[in-house]
């Protein structure tokens, strides 16, 4: 009999639109139903203001952290399929969204070609992203840039606040 191989996810979570708190949660749910995959643990939700295009509502964001025997890309595949159901448009880049789901880490993968990049390029400047996930993984270390508590300082000036 051969042993499960599971691989540590995390996987970011954001909604600005129809109700963003239910939607969050509504897709904790979703990613504990994938298949292949267990949910381990999930933030609590955090208010964050939108960066890049800043004309929109605020932001509920979370982490989640799921094991899995998906591949990476399959798992990518998989949350794209979510946000689909979730009713995401891709308008422009940064627009406001019902869900996004962001591939933040894969175990230690550090891996790039297009549509995938590992670890996540910009999850080490977003407070939106660090603070749920060290809320859930306090010693996280992201692939080659280090432990992501050390990143905090840098993000300190982005507006966020957890949700009562």
């Amino acid at each position: 009999m051969q042993a499960e191989i599971y691989s540590r996810a995390f996987v970011a979570l954001g909604s600005n639109l129809a109700e963003p708190e239910a939607q969050i949660q509504q897709a904790f749910a979703a990613l504990a139903y994938l298949p292949q995959t267990r949910l381990r643990a999930q933030s609590a939700l955090y208010r964050s203001t939108p960066v890049g295009y800043a004309e929109q509502p605020d932001f509920i964001n979370a982490v989640a952290l799921l094991e899995t025997e998906l591949t990476a890309h399959d798992l990518l595949q998989s949350l794209l399929g979510i946000e689909r159901n979730f009713g995401r448009v891709r308008d422009f880049r940064n627009a406001p969204r019902t869900l996004d789901l962001d591939l933040l880490l894969y175990g230690d993968m550090i891996f790039h070609e297009a549509g995938l990049t590992l670890p996540h390029p910009r999850m080490h400047e977003r407070a939106f992203v660090l603070l749920p996930l060290l809320e859930i993984a306090p010693a996280c270390v992201i692939p080659g840039k280090g432990k992501a508590a050390d990143w905090l300082a840098h993000v300190s000036d982005q507006a966020i606040a957890r949700v009562a």
